[in-house]
């Protein structure tokens, strides 16, 4: 069974910065590609970035480009996204998600919020 489970998220100030936690289990982070999305308040979940497998790449939203920084850590099963100069618009629930075996899935996810 593949359970994801976000970490990482809190109450940051513009311009700080937060490295998020996707640990997987019931599937190899290396062998998939693995995602990250966000929903804000009131808005529609979006594409923030995502990690190809087999380390074939990284693609980001043109929002978070430059900013972001998505990694992988093998040994650990976990998938990274390192968010740094954070903005207000940032403030989300970020979630992470796979697609495996024609199932898509997602973790719970990890409230990030951006705030003076």
């Amino acid at each position: 069974q593949v359970q994801l489970v976000e970490s990482g998220g809190g109450l940051v100030q513009p311009g700080d910065s937060l490295r998020l936690s996707c640990a997987a289990s019931g599937v190899v982070v290396g062998t998939v590609h693995t995602n990250w999305f966000r929903q804000a308040p009131g808005k529609e979940r979006e594409f923030v970035a995502r990690i190809l497998n087999g380390g074939a790449g990284t693609d980001y939203a043109d929002s978070v480009k430059g900013r972001f920084i998505i990694s992988r850590d093998y040994a650990k099963n976990t998938v990274y996204l390192q968010m740094n100069s954070l903005r207000p618009e940032d403030t989300a629930i970020y979630y992470c998600k796979v697609f495996l075996r024609g199932h898509t899935h997602w973790g719970r996810g990890t409230k990030v919020t951006v705030d003076s």
